[in-house]
């Protein structure tokens, strides 16, 4: 895994998530899974692309999806696309339950920030089950 593709309603959000993973009490750890933050437009997409292109993008450049608002509307949905095209080895999507409080309340982002550690870690043991909900 080579990092985390932020979806484009997130960037102010993953800000705060940065900030925390890198002061004094995660750093250590945020170092040594020498991951990065890319945004869509680093990856090449745009925030029209579709669903399915942007998770198989994740896929073929072995990023997880951080995300907070994708849904099952439609064929080409992430959620869609996670059913139909997910296998074994696939990286899986984070999403954000509540994406506000993350920016609103610094516990909230502090229990995403664990949790997705927690996800990271062991992150080939999580490879093939889908979507996983931070915190």
């Amino acid at each position: 895994m080579r990092g985390n593709l932020i979806d484009r309603n997130l960037r102010g959000h993953v800000e705060c998530i940065r900030r925390i993973l890198e002061s004094p009490v995660w750093h250590e750890v945020w170092s040594s899974l020498s991951l990065e933050f890319v945004t869509l437009e680093e990856a090449g997409l745009t925030e029209r692309s579709p669903d399915d292109l942007i998770w198989r993008t994740c896929q073929s450049n072995e990023w997880c999806l951080i995300t907070g608002n994708r849904n099952s509307d439609g064929p080409d949905s992430l959620q869609k696309t996670i059913e139909r095209e997910n296998f074994a080895e696939a990286l899986p999507v984070f999403t954000i339950g509540d994406p506000d409080s993350v920016i609103s309340s610094r516990d909230y982002a502090d229990r995403v920030v664990v949790r997705l550690l927690e996800f990271l870690l062991v992150i080939d043991g999580k490879r093939g089950t889908g979507r996983r909900y931070l915190p």
